[in-house]
């Protein structure tokens, strides 16, 4: 009984943690519905370098979190860092619908991207640290969940917002309202995360550490860059950074910060997007269920070699049919067929080996410095995506994609071990201990 109780227990805790996933996915998301309607608010309309600037204001706050996120968690704890990525995502969804000045939104957004950041970072590593090894991964696997459930949220909250935009009254609404309201709907799951990582305790990994600096008082026990960047981890780092960035370079998340260029190209008016958008944020939580059961079966290297390779399949056969001018239903089942693919593979196994992969002792420096990487993959991903997408148009552009993934396999298959079922102990000894007596 007390073991069954421990493990709801896990479970507890593990979910808190992991909202700070779901709000990572909505306020991710949430701009890409909210768009049409600010730019014309702020009037940004004809402004492609301003568009940009409110695109990737969130994700320069990223950055600057994953950065900071690793030497906090190693000096503070995972819970402070954690309720203090819930207390930026409250300000932010307040701030950013509440301000008519378009620096103040984008101060509002920078603030929000330190939660994302900060939150991505700490979550999966949290949840890896106090989860029991047989479930370790599908325990990490559900802070993906939480965050494709964020997306999904903010697709529909866009949806039921955004009214009819053919009618001029309900245009006039969205452009001064609509969007502040789909920022707005995230106050509430944030302020509740506040409340309810006050209850969970902290990691017992850092506990561990803390005891033995206190035991150890004249032994260096926290782990900065330059121990990160020795050569006994020299291996294990670049998997990790590989790993992280390609997630990103894949291209998937165009589709979510770009859904209206992609599925105009394709045929679609602006009412007809949102339908297309919210298809894809339910393909998305559904294979997401799917990678929570096939985690632990098919394991982390099989099911990140499926993603890359699948992906790379699909976007060569999606580049083909913009080439060939190819519109409606076809171009939204490729979509969803990239969606699921990247759902169920690439998007949590990601965050699962990463939270794996490194030793105790650096574990806060690398995942931070991972998520850094991570977060400069999104940040080219989604400022280049325009300028290709205008030069080599959405045919090259998924080609480049399709070439991106490819390549990724053939590292995957070369140098991505499998992780399932081995303790964190364990797995410290096989990617660095023996790499390096090997040497």
């Amino acid at each position: 009984m007390m073991e069954h109780n421990n493990r709801w227990f896990i479970y507890f805790i593990c979910m808190v943690s992991a909202m700070g996933g779901l709000l990572f996915g909505y306020d991710w998301v949430v701009i890409g519905g909210a768009k049409p309607f600010y730019e014309l608010f702020f009037g940004i309309s004809d402004s492609p370098v301003l568009q940009g600037l409110a695109m990737t204001t969130a994700l320069i706050g990223c950055l600057v979190g994953a950065m900071v996120a690793g030497a906090a968690a190693d000096k503070y704890g995972r819970k402070p860092l954690l309720m203090l990525s819930a207390m930026l995502f409250t300000i932010s969804a307040i701030g950013t619908g509440l301000f008519n000045d378009f620096t103040l939104f984008n101060i509002a957004r920078f603030i929000g991207g330190i939660g994302i950041g900060v939150a991505s970072a700490l979550a999966p590593m949290y949840i890896a640290e106090v989860s029991p090894t047989e479930i370790r991964g599908r325990m990490v696997s559900l802070n993906q969940m939480t965050i494709v459930l964020g997306i999904l949220s903010a697709q529909i909250v866009n949806m039921l917002l955004a009214r009819e935009s053919s009618d001029t009254i309900n245009q006039a609404w969205n452009v001064e309202w609509g969007w502040r309201w789909m920022f707005w709907a995230e106050t509430l799951p944030a302020a509740l995360f506040l409340v309810m990582s006050y209850f969970i305790p902290e990691s017992p990994v850092y506990m561990k550490l803390k005891q033995e600096k206190n035991t150890l008082p004249n032994q260096k026990q926290k782990a900065g860059l330059s121990e990160l960047f020795q050569h006994k981890y020299a291996k294990v780092l670049l998997l990790g950074l590989v790993i992280a960035v390609f997630q990103q370079w894949c291209g998937t998340n165009v589709i979510f910060n770009y859904a209206q260029e992609i599925f105009v190209g394709a045929g679609f008016d602006v009412d007809a997007m949102f339908i297309n958008i919210v298809i894809t944020g339910i393909a998305n939580v559904v294979f997401t269920i799917v990678a929570l059961y096939t985690i632990e079966k098919w394991g982390r290297r099989t099911l990140m070699l499926i993603g890359a390779g699948g992906l790379g399949f699909i976007y060569l056969i999606l580049g083909t049919c913009y080439f060939m001018g190819v519109t409606g239903v076809m171009m939204v089942a490729l979509v969803v067929a990239a969606i699921s693919v990247y759902a169920m593979t690439l998007a949590p196994v990601t965050w699962t080996l990463l939270a794996e992969i490194f030793p105790d002792k650096i574990r806060g420096i690398a995942m931070a410095t991972c998520t850094f990487a991570l977060w400069v993959g999104c940040c080219t991903l989604t400022f280049s995506f325009p300028s290709m997408n205008a030069a080599l148009g959405s045919s090259g552009t998924f080609w480049i994609y399709s070439a991106i993934c490819l390549s990724a396999f053939l590292f995957l298959f070369l140098k991505c071990p499998e992780t399932k079922g081995k303790s964190l102990e364990k797995l410290e000894q096989e990617l660095v201990e023996q790499s390096t007596s090997n040497l």
